[in-house]
């Protein structure tokens, strides 16, 4: 499936990664994504760029919660020890 959001996106860099990172991101989210829905967490996607992939929560509210990100050869599991958490996962709802 394809992710595009339209008007101003409010991404939240919950591990503090590089504004650069963030910009890319939200790019992506401007132009379209492929997007892979992760299939335990509704609202939850991988999103493709090139060799790079981000892991995502949707909100309801139409914020991006941007919980990881890694390169595509890596595994998705090593990036969520990249960078320690600074906040717990705030609500959305």
């Amino acid at each position: 499936m394809i992710v595009k959001m339209s008007g101003p996106v409010r991404i939240d860099n919950l591990r503090h990664y590089p504004v650069e990172m963030a910009e890319r991101l939200r790019s992506l989210l401007m132009t379209g994504a492929l997007a892979t829905p992760d299939p335990h967490r509704k609202g939850f996607y991988d999103l493709e760029d090139g060799d790079r992939r981000f892991y995502i929560h949707l909100c309801p509210s139409g914020t991006v919660l941007w919980l990881a990100t890694w390169r595509k050869e890596g595994a998705p599991h090593a990036a969520l020890h990249e960078a320690p958490l600074a906040e717990a996962v705030p609500c959305c709802g």
